[in-house]
């Protein structure tokens, strides 16, 4: 269940431009049939989580990055994505950690398809982890469903979503693992030093990882990433039947004043999320 895959599946619209300058190759660097491997997830080796300075992830609260494009949905039909991420100011602590609080916002065919809160952390060594999630999905303006997972619960772990120095050849990782909702997200390396053009900046040196999950074999998809911005484009490679593909549109950081609404939707979430998440969120402690 990869970020941006969720209730209505995804393929984007690009302009001449973007083509040219973002081809779509298949996987190159290390085996990506192998078996994926769990970092070592050590809560004493986040002295200051909550900063989150990785050159290829930067977090600073207030960020925010809009990405449009077009996707498959199950239907094979061509539909519309919108998927708006801000980091905010609230941080939760996990497994002894504390996080980042992480807010996701997600459209199809300008319908609201999933609210997200999503927890980061940064270790001593500059990789940036993944903690969990509560992703509210819903249909026709409808809550449907929430299949969250959070690290230490339900044997739900830890992993990381950006290394602190990416290396063609490395293996593939587990971004987290959350037994009870299927969520096995994994990924490589796949290019380095590339370029592509998105609609707010051409870019060169551009990091490409491949990310899949168990089920999924062959199918992979591309995230772009660039330093001091992070994540720009996201493209697919291999039987990936989703085909999505989005371009960053919109990289801003936010008035006080929308940081504060933003800060307020969030806990409305949460609120919900203890609410309905008995056997996960209710054993966590509320964000501050």
């Amino acid at each position: 269940m990869r970020r941006f895959r969720i209730v209505s599946i995804i393929i984007l619209l690009v302009t001449t431009l973007a083509s040219a300058c973002a081809p779509k190759p298949e996987a190159t660097s290390g085996d990506e049939t192998a078996e994926p491997q769990f970092a070592d997830f050590q809560p004493d080796n986040f002295g200051n989580s909550t900063v989150i300075d990785n050159e290829w992830m930067p977090m600073r609260p207030g960020t925010e990055w809009v990405y449009e494009g077009t996707a498959v949905d199950d239907e094979g039909k061509s539909v519309s994505r919108r998927i708006e991420f801000i980091v905010t100011d609230l941080t939760k602590e996990i497994e002894g950690v504390s996080t980042v609080v992480g807010w996701i916002v997600d459209y199809t065919d300008r319908e609201l398809v999933e609210k997200e809160i999503a927890f980061y952390a940064q270790d001593n060594d500059g990789n940036v982890w993944y903690l969990g999630e509560f992703p509210e999905d819903y249909k026709n303006g409808e809550f449907v469903e929430a299949p969250s997972w959070i690290t230490g619960i339900e044997d739900a772990r830890a992993g990381i979503k950006m290394m602190a120095e990416p290396q063609l050849g490395a293996p593939n990782v587990y971004q987290g693992w959350g037994p009870a909702v299927e969520w096995s997200d994994f990924g490589h390396v796949d290019q380095m030093g590339q370029k592509t053009c998105v609609p707010v900046d051409c870019y060169e040196d551009v990091l490409v990882n491949a990310e899949s999950s168990l089920g999924e074999t062959g199918a992979f998809q591309l995230k772009y990433y660039v330093r001091s911005v992070g994540e720009v484009r996201v493209g697919w490679t291999g039987a990936d039947e989703t085909k999505e593909e989005l371009e960053l549109i919109e990289h801003t950081q936010l008035s006080p004043e929308d940081l504060v609404q933003v800060r307020a939707d969030v806990l409305e979430v949460e609120k919900h999320a203890y609410e309905i998440s008995k056997d996960v969120y209710s054993h966590t402690s509320p964000m501050e």
